[in-house]
């Protein structure tokens, strides 16, 4: 009612005011005398307005502080990728209710303007996107809904909307396992119900082919309404069906691809006795005049191809300014966040030589690059780089320098990369004509 008050003030003095000249009619101003006790009347339902408005503001920001839990260091909740996901969903929830009360404000000059029209709210699409970490790090390591909750647990409606997003996937097993983890952690204050969830579990369970739980679900269903007839017709139609052995309840562990196996940390006996074999030692790069008053920590992590890291190359001030540098970008991995197998040379003219990976954060579980074609995971230290050759002396792309970076699973990872081009590389690495070099 304020608002249209209001509207009714400003449209007032519009039409009073256009058209119009005052000093040329005694009567116009004796009617601006009537007009102005109406504005008066407006202005004072204005000030009413403002006020109760002013006053819900500090409600809402009395409650907004009552219930802030911010974490005083937000990189040290970014460590575990559950607390990340609820923390983007708080974050959103509040600049939103913020910003609608702002808006309802009737001050037309409002100071906060600026700073509405560039606030960047988090999407629901940014909200699914970390929903969808969650899931990839779960096929990736195996987990069940509460394997990944370890440190922080998720609501019912939190973990409704990561099963819709693993549904809209087609992972329907992850889909059931999150829809069930919500049933059993329903409250009267949750906003999803349980004949939505049992729906959910239904859909996803006859998806995945586990008829048997889709029938169980839709008789707890039927128990709630039994004189539902859809739901009648549908257990009929399902019994009616072929029934399959898929178990829905349990994941398969097995490993699809070396890649996820790496991740996990499962080596091969003969790759651990070969890395035994391989050795560390202090570089003076050939009797470079620097690297004999400093010399360089190098380790040889593999063989072939010659994987070498080196120890405290980049100290934590050049970290930090290459992460100021890169934050504008958003340049680092997110919840879940991933490089899929591949190979840094792309067939270009000028091609990349080699790789220099420079690791600017530690990171507690997960997050290794990893060398699916001879088996080799290297776990991210901070202050280190790895080198290696993607190409061959002949030219030719060194098949076994596949790699990829394997999700985080606990804490931030944060990498440099510095490609080395064929150019300019003549002398120091020769070409060969020989199909083996």
């Amino acid at each position: 009612m304020a608002i249209k008050e209001l509207t009714f003030v400003v449209c007032y003095l519009t039409v009073c005011t256009a058209g119009h000249e005052f000093f040329s009619s005694t009567d116009q101003i004796v009617q601006l005398v009537e007009k102005k006790k109406d504005l008066l009347k407006g202005f004072s339902q204005y000030i009413d307005a403002e006020e109760k408005n002013v006053e819900i503001m500090k409600s809402v920001l009395l409650k907004l502080l009552l219930s802030n839990s911010d974490p005083v260091d937000p990189e040290e909740i970014m460590r575990d990728p559950v607390a990340a996901y609820k923390l983007l969903r708080q974050l959103r929830n509040e600049f939103i209710n913020i910003v609608k009360h702002i808006e309802l404000s009737f001050y037309q000059c409002n100071e906060y303007q600026y700073e509405l029209e560039f606030l960047e709210i988090p999407q629901p699409e940014d909200l699914d996107g970390a929903a969808s970490g969650l899931i990839r790090l779960q096929e990736i390591y195996k987990f069940y809904p509460e394997d990944i909750m370890k440190e922080m647990s998720l609501s019912a409606d939190e973990a409704y909307h990561v099963g819709l997003v693993a549904y809209k996937e087609d992972k329907f097993q992850h889909a059931f396992l999150w829809f069930e983890y919500s049933l059993e952690t329903l409250t009267e204050y949750s906003a999803i119900t349980e004949e939505e969830l049992l729906q959910s579990l239904i859909s996803s369970a006859y998806h995945f082919g586990s008829l048997p739980v889709a029938i169980y679900y839709n008789n707890q269903l039927l128990n709630i309404d039994p004189t539902n007839e859809v739901r009648a017709q549908l257990n009929r139609l399902l019994r009616s069906q072929r029934s399959s052995n898929a178990d829905i309840f349990t994941l398969n562990t097995e490993s699809s691809n070396s890649y996820e196996a790496l991740c996990r940390g499962e080596i091969d006996e003969r790759t651990s006795q070969r890395q035994r074999a391989l050795s560390c030692r202090y570089s003076t790069g050939g009797g470079n005049p620097r690297l004999m008053y400093a010399p360089v920590k190098e380790e040889v992590e593999w063989d072939e191809p010659r994987i070498i890291r080196y120890h405290d190359i980049i100290s934590d001030r050049e970290i930090d300014i290459l992460k100021n540098i890169s934050r504008p970008l958003v340049q680092n991995y997110g919840i879940g966040g991933r490089y899929e197998p591949h190979y840094d040379a792309e067939d270009d003219e000028n091609e990349r030589i080699a790789t220099f990976l420079i690791y600017m954060s530690d990171v507690e579980i997960g997050g290794a690059t990893v060398f699916p074609e001879v088996g080799v995971a290297l776990k991210p230290k901070k202050g280190s780089a790895v080198f290696w050759y993607n190409l061959r002396k002949n030219g030719n792309v060194d098949l076994n320098t596949e790699h990829a970076g394997c999700p985080v699973l606990r804490g931030n990872k944060w990498v440099a990369n510095k490609w080395i081009y064929e150019y300019g590389q003549e002398f120091r690495r020769p070409c060969s004509l020989s199909y083996w070099e």
